[in-house]
């Protein structure tokens, strides 16, 4: 990274305009879901995954695409269903016309992927889909296969349609940075999406960055230091998430049942850190931790029988530990 700048402070100043760039040049397309943009390319800069939880039609898969058109990156696309094997998705040994087993490689050979509706096919598959989130590798008849860099995870996920579904694992969720919800668009930006989408519009978009400007970027993210109040104040904001425990507070031990795990107080830190620099400041305070510890934590946490009775959500309980 600093072959390419000066300093450090240089390139923290070249990541906060590429980040205004690539939501301009998004935009262009993707009309208003400014809070979900900025919180997928802050997860795209801390090397980190994204979950999109909406109903249909809320142009989830379009702002994928959208992202990968600007960036100058690899783009795959699966659309999970029941009957998807995690062959389908990792590849598979094939006998090729000397009688040798040959790897083929399977869509998840990319730099971004799009696993639309990913609460649609079974467990299995879904495994398949863990490892190469977490260990960026695959392995296929006893071999590791490496995937290329960067790699980056965007799956979506339908909230009302729970038939057929099968509930993402606790372990899988843990695997997602963000998990980002997308809400209906105000009346005006309904207008303007309505507007643009049934004429003949087109618009050409320019690759605002290259894969080895968002891996310098990536690893400028984790030197931007950081206080230890901040750092204390993030873990402290997970540990409270936890029932029954010394700093566990009062609506938590009441309405959750289950807490957020060490990965939380991990991606707080460098989402904050993220947050900061995409802002042009050169470290977080406590405003970048809050700014996104919901779509950290809401994921995380487990709801008992008694908040859902009473209506209490993810989003109230998280409120309260600031």
């Amino acid at each position: 990274m600093s072959s390419e700048y000066k300093s450090d402070v240089a390139a923290v100043d070249a990541m906060a305009s590429s980040f205004k760039e690539l939501k301009a040049e998004i935009g262009k397309v993707i009309i208003g879901q400014d809070d979900v943009v900025k919180t997928v390319i802050i997860s795209l800069f801390s090397n980190g995954h994204s979950l999109l939880v909406g109903v249909p039609g809320l142009a989830k898969t379009l702002l994928v695409s959208t992202i990968a058109d600007v960036l100058d990156l690899d783009f795959k696309r699966i659309q999970f269903t029941p009957d998807l094997m995690p062959s389908d998705i990792t590849g598979s040994e094939i006998i090729d016309e000397n009688r040798h087993f040959k790897f083929n490689k399977g869509p998840l050979f990319t730099n971004i992927l799009l696993a639309d509706e990913i609460n649609r096919t079974p467990p299995k598959t879904q495994a398949a889909l863990l490892e190469a989130m977490q260990e960026r590798s695959v392995t296929v008849a006893g071999s590791r296969h490496v995937l290329p860099k960067p790699f980056f995870v965007l799956a979506t996920q339908n909230p009302i349609e729970q038939e057929g579904t099968y509930p993402l694992p606790e372990a899988q969720l843990d695997r997602f940075m963000f998990n980002i919800p997308l809400d209906y668009p105000s009346y005006e930006e309904e207008v303007k999406v309505v507007k643009s989408t049934t004429s003949n519009d087109k618009y050409t978009l320019k690759n605002i960055l290259t894969g080895d400007q968002i891996l310098g970027f990536q690893s400028l993210v984790r030197k931007i230091p950081i206080a230890d109040n901040v750092l204390e104040y993030a873990v402290s904001l997970a540990s409270k998430t936890r029932p029954n425990t010394p700093m566990a507070t009062k609506e938590v031990s009441n309405y959750i049942s289950w807490g957020a795990g060490p990965r939380a107080s991990q991606y707080l830190v460098l989402g904050a850190k993220c947050h900061a620099a995409i802002n042009g400041k050169y470290s977080p305070d406590k405003e970048d931790v809050q700014a996104i510890a919901n779509y950290v934590l809401r994921h995380r946490i487990v709801r008992n029988y008694k908040a859902e009775a009473e209506g209490i959500s993810e989003e109230q309980i998280i409120k309260s530990l600031f």
